[in-house]
């Protein structure tokens, strides 16, 4: 603006003398002719541009490569990590979005500027010859078009090229899950030429082949590191160059804490809480041991529906099935104590009916012999039987007076109960008869178990097996956790 104000006030001067006018144009013609020759350059420039790409398109084969027939050509190869987008455990891969670059030589493009570079724009792909690079470990990707198709062309004047896109790819990734979740994976980036062997196309890495690892973050993983590496693959169709890119996963165990191993540990706990709860209290414990075994049958649900159904043991498996067990045996110490409970109080009452009838029976054999009459044995064991049955007294007080008349006449209740004895004493023979023929293995396995059963302490008082318990459950949790934990963090 100050060289214009200052161009009016010299022509203004100028325009007041009469001989200025000549003078007044020469001044305008100077101050505009650098302007035209910066345009005039920029369209001689845009003009050889489009003529030296014309020129080096006349006549090019996209079909060959460079160096047809000769030296293999060398590709270099870089990679740039944008982001790590998900990794699933159930489908074995992982998704990743990244900018791949690609550098070859194609002596058919030089057009003698060797410090000369054009950007053009990714089309110009399509005209030229690239690469068949493909992804060997690839399942699905796609390469990003907003706004426009994510690729990069830069042409050097000595037939240098450079092809870079941006996209997406979800790549297999097969995961040793023995120790999940407190795990660490080798995920992978396998890049490889498709059609061409190393005898037309070698690939490389370059002096930088990586970048952007040290940004990348993942939810549930932590990169440790990464490491580059090249081999060669050998097909049916051939000896392929094939570059390696593996990254180092190590799993963050937070989630798991909060979402697995903690509500497990509490729940194991929850069923301790019966240890204190009275014995006689059957509702209360029975409820809270069957809630505690359901709530734990849900978290392995939940946590194996989002695993594959692989069949080897993990980690977590582990720890659920020993919070399982602890959880079931908190309820099966209840059934035990149940049973010693209730079990003690039916062999008292056992104990008191034996006597009460070893008593009457005592008692019948006392005035049968105080009567002076003779009777059978039969007779005896009847009424026996009918006095500790029936509950009544004995009837003996009016045979005393009078003998017992045969068999036939006797009255139909006494009858009933001699028929009786007779049959049951001829059933425990028969009986007697077929326990001798039963296999001596039976036998064998009943005199083990009387003397377990002999061998076992008797408990007197049930509240013992919960103060027992109350020690012992958690004692040995705290020995099991132990023992997890220090063989899968420090293994």
């Amino acid at each position: 603006m100050s060289a214009r104000r200052k161009l009016v006030a010299r022509s203004a001067r100028l325009h007041a003398r009469p001989d200025a006018l000549p003078m007044f144009l020469l001044v305008l013609i100077l101050f505009l002719t650098p302007v035209n020759l910066e345009r005039t350059a920029a369209v001689h420039r845009m003009e050889n541009v489009t003529h030296t790409v014309t020129r080096i398109l006349d006549g090019y084969d996209i079909r060959l490569r460079p160096n047809f027939g000769g030296d293999p050509l060398y590709v270099g190869m870089d990679l740039t990590i944008a982001s790590f987008d998900a990794i699933s455990e159930v489908n074995m891969d992982y998704t990743i979005t990244l900018y791949l670059n690609q550098y070859w030589k194609d002596e058919r493009l030089g057009f003698g500027l060797p410090e000369e570079v054009l950007t053009l724009s990714g089309d110009f792909a399509d005209r030229i010859w690239v690469p068949d690079t493909f992804f060997a470990n690839d399942k699905n990707s796609f390469l990003h078009d907003v706004t426009e198709r994510n690729k990069l062309v830069r042409l050097g004047g000595d037939g240098s090229v450079t092809y870079g896109m941006r996209f997406t790819a979800t790549l297999a990734c097969m995961m040793d899950l023995h120790y999940y979740p407190l795990d660490s994976q080798n995920c992978t980036v396998e890049i490889e030429s498709y059609g061409y062997t190393v005898s037309d196309v070698v690939m490389y890495w370059k002096e930088t082949p990586v970048r952007g690892v040290e940004n990348a973050e993942l939810p549930q993983f932590s990169i440790l590191g990464h490491e580059t590496n090249d081999r060669k693959e050998k097909l049916a169709t051939g000896v392929y160059q094939r570059l390696s890119l593996s990254f180092k996963l190590r799993r963050n165990i937070g989630y798991f804490v909060f979402q697995t191993y903690l509500p497990c540990i509490l729940i194991v706990m929850l069923s301790w809480v019966s240890f204190w709860i009275n014995h006689e209290a059957t509702s209360a414990r029975v409820a809270l041991g069957i809630t505690t075994v359901l709530t734990m049958t849900t978290i392995s649900t939940g946590v194996r529906s989002s695993l594959p159904r692989i069949s080897y043991v993990k980690a977590i498996d582990i720890y659920l099935v020993m919070c399982f067990v602890f959880v079931f045996a908190a309820l099966l110490e209840y059934a035990a104590v149940n049973y010693t409970y209730w079990g003690a109080r039916a062999r008292k009452r056992a104990k008191l009916k034996n006597r009460e009838q070893i008593s009457t029976s005592a008692s019948v054999d006392k005035e049968m012999k105080g009567s002076g009459a003779a009777h059978s044995p039969e007779e005896i064991i009847a009424l026996q039987e009918y006095t500790a049955t029936s509950g009544r007294v004995s009837p003996l007080l009016s045979l005393r007076s009078k003998p017992l008349p045969p068999s036939t006449g006797a009255p139909p209740s006494l009858r009933l109960q001699r028929d009786y004895s007779s049959l049951r004493y001829r059933t425990r023979t028969h009986s007697r008869r077929n326990s001798a023929s039963k296999p001596k293995m039976i036998h064998a396995i009943k005199r083990g178990a009387t003397v377990i059963k002999a061998s076992m302490p008797k408990i007197r008082d049930v509240n013992v097996i919960d103060t027992y318990s109350r020690v012992i459950f958690p004692i040995c949790f705290l020995i099991f956790n132990a023992v997890y934990w220090t063989f899968y963090i420090f293994d």
